[in-house]
């Protein structure tokens, strides 16, 4: 072989070389890339399955639905949903209307109760009312007495913009519900349930509800919720 060719075939094998290496390099970055859109997904997702999971590190009723967001009453079929604060005047309104007819559905086990005391009228009251009543739902809750504590709570509502009650009024109120001092006083003053509601608020805001009341009947959120419009879902369902 002549040195010239010598020196092209030389030439050829450092380019195959080279060009070996360069593709080498572009599979490299390549799966390297790929590992990181897939670790950055992987993360991604892992964020949105903990953020539909519910909060950790919090005391919630025994009769806490599964995500924690709100309390069951009853075992009938169709499942009534309300978001209620205790300083409201319309979840008082719609109380007074609904209440009875609530009561009766129970009654008949036509219907499962999911109440969520949320906390959202805060800045109405100079003492957190909203919050620590809501808390104390949770207290009614595990004495089987949420239907009477509520109903209780909306007969001696305080009025917006001023002090709510004090908790030793709220035991007092409880007591006419069939509430123990003995049980439901610790609980409240204590403050057992208090991260729990800002738990059910939380849920509020993220399933989009963003008024009280707000009432569903199996998922379908009634535009006008009022005793009718409840019996006419219900029995539709």
């Amino acid at each position: 072989m002549s040195t010239r060719a010598g020196r092209k075939q030389a030439a050829r094998v450092v380019r195959e070389q080279l060009a070996l290496e360069r593709r080498r390099r572009r599979t490299a970055v390549t799966s390297a890339v790929a590992a990181v859109a897939l670790l950055v997904a992987g993360i991604v997702g892992y964020g949105v399955y903990r953020s539909q999971q519910p909060a950790a590190g919090f005391a919630a009723p025994a009769s806490a639905t599964d995500d924690r967001t709100g309390v069951r009453v009853g075992d009938g079929p169709v499942t009534v949903e309300v978001y209620l604060d205790y300083l409201c005047p319309a979840c008082r309104q719609f109380e007074q209307q609904a209440g009875a007819t609530i009561e009766r559905l129970l009654a008949e086990r036509r219907i499962t109760m999911v109440y969520h005391p949320v906390a959202i009228l805060d800045r109405y009251s100079t003492n957190d009312y909203s919050s620590r009543s809501a808390a104390g739902a949770g207290c009614a809750a595990d004495a089987g007495r949420l239907v009477q504590y509520t109903n209780a709570l909306y007969a001696d509502q305080p009025a917006e913009g001023g002090a709510g009650h004090t908790d030793d009024r709220l035991v007092e109120i409880a007591a006419t519900a069939g509430l123990s001092d003995d049980t439901f006083g610790p609980c409240l003053r204590d403050g057992r349930y208090a991260d729990w509601v800002t738990h059910v608020t939380d849920g509020m805001s993220r399933r989009g509800v963003n008024g009280t009341p707000t009432v569903f009947v199996d998922g379908r959120k009634l535009a006008n919720p009022t005793a009718q419009t409840l019996l006419a879902a219900v029995e539709q369902a």
